[in-house]
């Protein structure tokens, strides 16, 4: 539970009124001639608002309920008019119930403004255990988070997607998410998502178990996160296509060394060197963030979670299981409709992630 009005602390309370001024100062910015033209930053100062709204919309009806309070109390106290006295001492516990709804809500909503302020990120799927059939797998839930983007009405760009040749699905694939809420909705999809069914490739009818791992990498902008060129090493080859043979005879393949952790990028998607480099590096970027926010969680778990959660790949989360219909979700202990949430229905599942993660974080103020 959050705490109550009278015992929070200036720690909370300066946060609160921090974020009133972020957001008067996103919509300062939001207004400047000089920034409209700029379609990329006025993108990210709306997501950024947008995180921002609930919390600096509640705290300041807070205050505003804290003056109205103080009022009361006023005439309460006062001798001058006792009918008066009598309706503000009727009036008095209907404001300080609103007061404790308005902050148990801008805390909330406090706790996950980090979470909502990133719209874009980097969603990873690979086939796991299983062979073809967990290539199938895989792809299957590229075509359910694709189904979910389209419902949430975010941009779905594939980065690069490598295909199972042998019996179709995919080995793996790369993919930029980006809209409002983005982190969001899907960080809680980090981890290993199994499949029980009978495959397509079994011809006795016995149910497998075949694995996909997704993960969930938030994208930073340039200026959160500082990459030395001098530190990335990059080799432009000839693509690459299944059995080593060139795929074309123009070098745009690009592969990128970050020295410094030995983290390396190949990019051979497009056709265009240019777009293969700007691709990389912006895969490398992410990489690299979620290496740095791997070293910050390891530091300070507790702090660091309770602003963004984690998204650790190698903890199985979930369940399909396709002769009961259902998607099971170890952390909720709940099952959901399978064709819904294979069709990218994900909302109910999304949503009960995220109580589950706010009241942790919440416990934790």
């Amino acid at each position: 539970m959050p705490p109550e009005a009278n015992n929070l602390n200036d720690a909370l309370l300066a946060r609160l009124e921090r974020t009133a001024s972020e957001r008067a100062e996103v919509a300062r910015q939001l207004e400047d001639p000089s920034i409209l033209t700029d379609h990329r930053k006025v993108r990210d100062l709306s997501i950024r608002k947008a995180a921002l709204d609930p919390v600096a919309d509640d705290y300041e009806r807070y205050r505003s309920l804290q003056r109205e309070e103080a009022d009361l109390r006023e005439v309460i106290g006062s001798k001058s008019d006792a009918e008066l006295a009598s309706l503000a001492a009727e009036d008095l516990p209907r404001v300080q119930a609103e007061m404790q709804s308005v902050l148990a809500r801008a805390l909330s909503n406090l706790v996950n403004t980090v979470d909502r302020g990133v719209g874009s990120v980097m969603l990873e799927i690979r086939a796991g255990a299983g062979g073809d059939e967990a290539a199938l797998w895989a792809g299957d839930l590229l075509a359910m988070y694709q189904k979910f983007a389209a419902r949430r009405g975010w941009r779905f760009d594939p980065i690069e997607v490598t295909s199972e040749a042998s019996a179709g699905g995919v080995r793996s694939a790369i993919i930029n998410v980006s809209g409002e809420n983005a982190w969001a909705e899907l960080s809680n999809e980090a981890g290993t998502h199994c499949v029980k069914r009978v495959p397509a490739t079994e011809t006795q009818g016995r149910v497998h178990t075949s694995t996909a791992t997704v993960a969930v990498m938030p994208e930073p902008k340039e200026i959160e996160l500082h990459i030395d060129p001098s530190d990335v090493t990059e080799h432009v080859t000839t693509s690459q296509g299944p059995g080593g043979q060139n795929v074309n005879k123009v070098a745009t393949a690009v592969h990128l060394i970050h020295n410094p952790t030995g983290i390396e990028v190949r990019m051979q998607e497009t056709k265009s060197q240019g777009q293969n480099r700007e691709k990389a590096w912006r895969l490398l970027r992410a990489r690299l963030y979620e290496l740095e926010l791997a070293k910050q969680r390891a530091a300070d778990s507790a702090q660091r979670l309770a602003q963004i959660g984690t998204g650790d790949r190698s903890e199985r989360i979930r369940t399909y299981r396709y002769k009961e219909n259902q998607a099971v979700d170890h952390r909720l202990n709940e099952s959901f409709n399978l064709p819904e949430v294979l069709a990218g229905d994900l909302d109910g599942v999304a949503a009960a992630l995220r109580d589950r993660e706010t009241a942790r974080r919440l416990a934790a103020l």
